[in-house]
């Protein structure tokens, strides 16, 4: 059988499954809603809202049903191409198979978040047997959901694709390495445009090591050699270059050459000293989640989040660990019997709480552990082992977790959390344990935490390396990806959509939406830049908009 009727047959089946899921969640609306104690007003007003929510899926499924008519009726043109072009076709995916496939796959997602936050509204209002029915109701769409997710995986598999996809990644992080490798090593360091940072930001690891990935990332874009100053460093007084390989091992030094300010008119100096992202003025286009445009057609099509991947490029240029750094990791992963599948949860607490994010307990992050190995086990075989990987600031909280969950494996260690404390933060133990919680972290399978965290998007942006698209590998308890101090984060609206309270806003097919957040319940929330209104709109209705700024080409 070929690869174009294996995808031809897995869209049929995923379009029959998400109208089958799109039916139960009616149905499931519906039914016990008759059965609580709401004035029939209130009921009938839920359920008209709910069945107008859903009713939008339909047009996602005849769109499904156009690009499943697609393959399986080629055009007469498709079928008169030469044998070279045929075996193109079969060997590279469109970027509109990519971009859909993830989409449907993300809608399927959306379309949980939704009606699991609905039904459960209603569960407050029912009598104790409705109340059984209404959660294993629940339950039960939890199951179909995880299904649905199992058949989009198998259907990736076999399309025929993923050499491509391996091949496509392999040689876009060759061609983005090679060119920040060239940078960082001018033919003559004396006459090379510098960027000048210094690694002096008062904030954590996570945070300085954003701030250096900045300062990468504006060197690319200024087609400068950067500088790293970091003698003195809070981690490390020695400098990056104990725990990190040199950004550069021929050009390290600006000479006898005086570095100037950022400025709008610096474009001829020799030599440029780059303040902190917050103070940076004027501001580039090219700062994140801005892409590089020659890259940005591949990467769309390679990744559900292009702008993700370009950070996590830099980064892995940045944190190429010293050999001593290395045996380190290597060792205590194996010390630890460290082995997938295994879930990543990284539990930030001390300064966060209460400042920058709220409180989480941990039966909250388990929720979605659960969930992986729930999906894991769908497949048949002998039941996987729960492991997980816990990372936290807490010392208390691998023991509790123990404790909870004994039908989970937990890796951790408590010694790191008690290094993690506010007093002994920038200690070299407390580097080791950051570095191996990141390292760890990265190479789950999954990642359960909260974005708000610098070390969790650290974490979160290194998993990228190791897959070809880790983009939803992960599950957080908070707020959407983001870099710190990045430019506006825009979406572009697929669907019309009528606000239907005070709370929503309208937006038509094409306008942007500058994006706060995800409530994860079917919602996001942002303005509408073309009206100037600020709400919530549902989260479906609208994806990423991908930032393309021209940067130098080498």
């Amino acid at each position: 059988m070929t690869a174009k009727a294996l995808r031809a047959m897995g869209l049929g089946k995923l379009i029959a499954c998400v109208l089958v899921m799109w039916l139960l969640v009616v149905l499931m609306i519906s039914g016990p809603l008759f059965h609580s104690s709401e004035p029939d007003e209130q009921v009938l007003a839920r359920l008209t809202r709910a069945v107008g929510e859903l009713e939008s899926l339909k047009q996602q499924n005849e769109e499904l049903r156009s690009l499943l008519n697609s393959i399986r009726e080629p055009s007469k043109k498709e079928e008169h191409s030469s044998a070279r072009q045929q075996q193109h076709t079969v060997c590279e995916p469109s970027e509109e198979y990519e971009v859909r496939r993830r989409r449907v796959a993300d809608g399927v997602q959306e379309l949980w978040f939704y009606a699991r936050a609905q039904l459960k509204k209603l569960l407050p209002n029912l009598k104790k047997e409705d109340h059984a029915n209404l959660q294993r109701i629940i339950d039960d769409l939890a199951v179909h959901r995880r299904t649905i997710q199992l058949d989009l995986e198998e259907m990736r598999r076999a399309d025929g694709y993923d050499s491509w996809r391996q091949t496509e990644s392999r040689a876009l992080t060759e061609l983005v390495q090679s060119r920040l490798s060239k940078l960082q090593h001018p033919t003559d360091c004396s006459k090379a445009p510098k960027l000048v940072c210094s690694l002096n930001k008062g904030c954590g690891y996570g945070c300085q090591v954003h701030h250096a990935t900045y300062c990468l990332i504006t060197a690319y874009a200024t087609q400068r050699t950067l500088i790293l100053h970091s003698k003195g460093w809070r981690y490390s007084s020695a400098g990056w270059e104990t725990v990190f390989q040199p950004v550069s091992n021929s050009c390290t030094q600006v000479g006898n050459q005086r570095a100037v300010p950022w400025s709008a008119n610096v474009a001829g100096a020799p030599v440029v000293e780059l303040p902190i992202i917050d103070n940076v003025q004027p501001r580039p286009a090219f700062l994140p989640l801005a892409v590089p445009a020659e890259l940005a057609s591949r990467l769309t099509r390679l990744h559900g989040q292009p702008a993700l991947w370009w950070v996590s490029q830099v980064l892995g240029f940045l944190l190429r660990p010293q050999p001593s750094l290395q045996r380190y990791l290597d060792q205590a992963a194996h010390d630890m019997g460290f082995r997938g599948p295994v879930v990543g949860v990284h539990v930030r607490r001390t300064d966060k709480v209460g400042t920058e994010a709220d409180f989480h307990g941990l039966e909250e992050y388990m929720e979605y552990v659960h969930d992986f190995f729930e999906r894991l086990a769908l497949k048949g075989g002998p039941p996987p082992t729960r492991r997980v990987y816990l990372a936290t600031d807490d010392p208390k909280l691998l023991s509790e977790a123990k404790t909870k969950y004994p039908d989970y494996h937990f890796f951790g260690d408590s010694r790191i959390a008690n290094t993690a404390s506010l007093g002994q933060r920038y200690s070299s133990e407390s580097l080791r344990g950051v570095l191996l919680d990141i390292h760890m972290l990265s190479r789950c399978d999954y990642l359960v935490c909260t974005f708000s965290s610098q070390v969790c998007r650290l974490a979160y942006e290194m998993m990228q390396l190791s897959y070809v698209d880790a983009a939803d590998r992960f599950r957080s308890l908070d707020d959407i990806y983001y870099f710190g101090g990045q430019k506006p984060h825009n979406q572009v609206a697929i669907y019309n959509h009528t606000a239907r309270s005070a709370d929503e806003i309208d937006m038509r097919v094409g306008d942007t939406l500058g994006i706060a957040g995800n409530h994860w319940d079917g919602f996001s929330k942002g303005v509408n830049r073309r009206t100037g209104h600020s709400g919530l709109y549902p989260a479906f209705k609208a994806v990423e908009k991908v930032d393309v700024v021209p940067f130098p080409v080498q």
